[in-house]
């Protein structure tokens, strides 16, 4: 017997796939059209093949930005993910209490992000700002425009004020979705906290922490206006980060083919770590299954 299928139900996706089109496939072929070819002004191209794309992987400039935003990535992962857990797990679960936090913890997400640059700038100025201050009046050098280490802390710690509320209200929502069951079981078998959390909250806040750990390194891999604010990629190059450096790239210098390159290449390595990702929560997925 022949099944009819009804397709209609397309033209419900047909304005979304071309909203898509028009945002992201159309952009993309143009970087693609320019990471091939060279220009000289005038609407007027030269066909460079890959020139630009060995030139990239033969840039120092290119692989230390590179080392310095997985360093970045990797500090403020370290950070948030540990520290949003612990946020969550001394949250109150129930009441006018838990409301209140979870309010509280949502404000630093409301925040635009060029907003929390322009906070955190004038935050730790040693004229103005409270927090170079009172550093500066404790004895502690300050300086985030010269000096190199407290330029990456400034960047760091505004990160983590402005995003570890995301992984602690996903952890929070992992938590509350345990059964009171598994508490009262654990209870008569008169477990610890530790061995609460080690085998029953934690391997239930797995989906939610793999979820809130690609969204983390998603943004801090592709994170610009924040640090670009507080520092401009300074002192140096210090804080100059693959994003902050494209744009350099891209509109400092106009080198389109070789920005165009870059930028390709910065769209693979994201897609490629967010598909490792994603692999590892749909096996965790199946596991809970």
């Amino acid at each position: 017997m022949n099944k009819t299928v009804n397709q209609k139900a397309w033209f419900l996706v047909l304005p979304v796939l071309i909203l898509v089109a028009f945002s992201a496939v159309i952009p993309l072929m143009t970087v693609v059209n320019y990471s091939v070819q060279d220009t000289f002004g005038q609407n007027q191209f030269f066909w460079a093949g890959l020139e630009w794309f060995e030139e990239m992987l033969d840039s120092d400039r290119m692989w230390a930005a590179l080392g310095r935003q997985l360093m970045f990535s990797g500090i403020i992962l370290a950070i948030e993910v540990p520290l949003g857990i612990f946020v969550a797990l001394n949250m109150p679960k129930s009441g006018f209490w838990s409301s209140f936090c979870l309010v509280l913890m949502s404000l630093p997400l409301l925040i635009p992000w060029n907003v929390v640059g322009t906070i955190w700038q004038i935050f730790g100025r040693v004229d103005i700002g409270l927090l170079g201050y009172t550093l500066d009046a404790l004895g502690i050098s300050y300086n985030y425009t010269q000096d190199t280490f407290a330029a990456w802390a400034t960047i760091v710690v505004m990160d983590v004020w402005h995003w570890t509320s995301l992984v602690a209200l996903l952890a929070f929502a992992g938590l509350k979705s345990i059964p009171d069951a598994y508490y009262q079981a654990a209870k008569i078998d008169q477990a610890n906290r530790w061995a609460v959390f080690r085998f029953i909250e934690l391997p239930k806040m797995a989906g939610v922490l793999m979820i809130a750990i690609l969204l983390r390194f998603m943004d801090s891999f592709m994170i610009y206006t924040e640090p670009f604010v507080v520092t401009g990629g300074g002192p140096g190059n210090a804080t100059t980060l693959l994003s902050i450096d494209l744009v350099k790239m891209a509109l400092g210098q106009f080198d389109l083919g070789p920005a165009a390159a870059f930028s390709l290449m910065y769209f693979l390595v994201i897609l490629l770590i967010s598909f490792v990702f994603y692999t590892v929560m749909t096996t965790i997925d199946a596991k809970e299954g």
